[in-house]
């Protein structure tokens, strides 16, 4: 983490450490295969079958990918006979990837921008 100057006034002190946050935040999502898996969790739980299936990603990539959404908090699993389910923990990235969607993926003259 930086140094900050010992003058900031509380508020600004309080802006940067946010501005950290949102930055790991984005920093852990910023990559297509996670992007990609948490958009298929945002309607519920997923199996790692179909998630591998539906999103095109092969076994090793997508457990790769699971594992840093996991660390990030992002998303949580559990065991079922030999299969694992995902769904998402953290609401922030729902709220995130509604707003992404809206902007990368919805039809033309549905984004936010004119």
């Amino acid at each position: 983490m930086t140094a900050m100057p010992r003058d900031l006034t509380p508020e600004t002190a309080e802006m940067v450490e946010n501005a950290a946050e949102a930055a790991e935040f984005l920093k852990r999502l910023a990559h297509p295969s996670r992007l990609m898996i948490v958009c298929a969790l945002v309607d519920g739980e997923r199996s790692v079958r179909d998630l591998e299936d539906t999103l095109g990603i092969r076994q090793p990539g997508l457990s790769q990918q699971i594992a840093e959404l996991r660390e990030a908090g992002f998303i949580t699993g559990r065991k079922e006979s030999k299969h694992m389910y995902y769904r998402l923990e953290d609401g922030r990235v729902s709220e995130f990837i509604s707003m992404m969607h809206a902007m990368f993926c919805a039809a033309p003259g549905k984004g936010s921008n004119p």
